[in-house]
């Protein structure tokens, strides 16, 4: 990872980022209402931790990274007040610790991790999903896409179709993110 952009995340964290709004996305509301026995999560790019405490409140064993110290010591303090237990790391996505990255998990949660990465990166964190999604297990994962000839991330046009190649698409949901960049939500499965 990119050690400016890096830095920008952790002085991000000084404060609170625009992107940490406190509410549990209703998607991911939905998923864990759909599933009638909780399984093993692992949040990536996990932030502060609302998703995480969200699946653990819900009866979900959950693992969140984040590279930013600063999103992981915001995310231990909130699950301390709330009594649960969540199993954070500071680590980069492409590479997950061995205590990581040796479970398998019934849900892997990315909620705009993937979009950021670059082409490379990408496929080091497919590679490493393939392996931690446990039979019939699923991504969700929410992403913007990249306005062409820009220097911004998001996803490229032809991401899912490449996605759907590793894994099957169980359903999609497009939408707009706040900058009115066409961003997308995704489930696929094992």
């Amino acid at each position: 990872m990119n050690p400016f952009r890096r830095l920008s995340f952790e002085l991000w964290y000084l404060r609170r980022p625009p992107w940490e709004s406190g509410i549990v996305p209703p998607e991911v509301a939905d998923f864990i209402a759909a599933h009638h026995l909780p399984g093993r999560a692992l949040d990536l790019g996990c932030g502060s931790g609302t998703s995480s405490l969200a699946l653990a409140a819900a009866g979900w064993t959950v693992c969140g990274v984040d590279y930013a110290r600063g999103a992981i010591r915001m995310a231990r303090q909130k699950t301390r007040l709330a009594g649960l237990t969540i199993d954070f790391h500071v680590c980069d996505v492409t590479r997950l610790p061995r205590p990581v990255s040796a479970a398998c998990y019934d849900l892997v949660l990315d909620i705009g991790c993937f979009h950021g990465l670059t082409t490379r990166e990408k496929g080091i964190y497919l590679d490493a999903l393939e392996s931690l999604l446990a039979p019939g297990g699923s991504w969700l994962m929410y992403g913007f896409f990249k306005p062409q000839e820009s220097p911004l991330p998001g996803l490229l046009a032809d991401d899912p179709s490449e996605l759907g190649k590793r894994l099957r698409l169980a359903w999609r949901k497009d939408g707009v993110e706040k900058k009115d960049r066409p961003s997308a939500w995704f489930c696929y499965r094992v």
